[in-house]
């Protein structure tokens, strides 16, 4: 459905480490870095575009949610691991979401500046 998005941050440096460590989990390669932004993905691609902005001013993640795609349940996890490796904080931890569906499995993890990023799939276990 998207065919781009972005998402400001307070600190690009700290940012790409995060969002190189939890997009690539999911096979989104980092693709560019500029002076204030860094892209994510292919552009016209199978996957949607990702833009990590720096921001102009104080950013207040306010009920945003971003929720990315996963290959499998593996990505699922390695997504959430690498998140909390690399500065982020738990939202809810990697498994079925019944509330959904049946076979929701997904993780839910802040950001470095409170975004609330998500993966799932709805693949069964490899």
């Amino acid at each position: 459905m998207l065919d781009h998005l972005s998402i400001t941050v307070s600190n690009l440096d700290r940012a790409q480490v995060f969002y190189d460590a939890v997009l690539g989990a999911l096979g989104y390669p980092r693709v560019n870095r500029r002076e204030r932004a860094i892209g994510y993905g292919e552009r016209g691609g199978p996957l949607c575009y990702v833009s990590i902005y720096l921001s102009s001013g104080q950013v207040v993640p306010d009920n945003r949610h971003w929720c990315f795609r996963a290959p499998g349940r593996a990505a699922v996890r390695a997504f959430y691991n690498a998140a909390l490796t690399n500065g982020g904080r738990d939202d809810g931890p990697p498994g079925i979401r019944e509330i959904y569906s049946p076979e929701y499995y997904a993780a839910f993890v802040l950001d470095p500046d409170g975004n609330r990023i998500e993966a799932v799939t709805r693949r069964p276990e490899e």
